[in-house]
């Protein structure tokens, strides 16, 4: 997977197919990495929003997780 581009269908599948739990998803984990948490990816990106939808697609966060 290129580190610019995350296919929208790996996206949809982690979040169980709901676009609305995808952006919720997202933005929080947006927020806890501007917040200064560590990625949970090997070469992180500038953008945390970038990060946060990696992390996603490569299923090292969950919809449900919380913290």
């Amino acid at each position: 997977m290129s580190q610019d581009y995350v296919p929208l269908e790996k996206l949809l599948e982690a979040s169980n197919g709901s676009v609305y739990k995808l952006a919720v998803l997202g933005a929080k984990r947006a927020l806890q990495l501007a917040d200064g948490e560590k990625p949970l990816i090997e070469k992180p990106s500038e953008k945390a929003l970038d990060n946060a939808l990696r992390e996603i697609a490569l299923k090292k966060i969950k919809v449900g997780e919380s913290k």
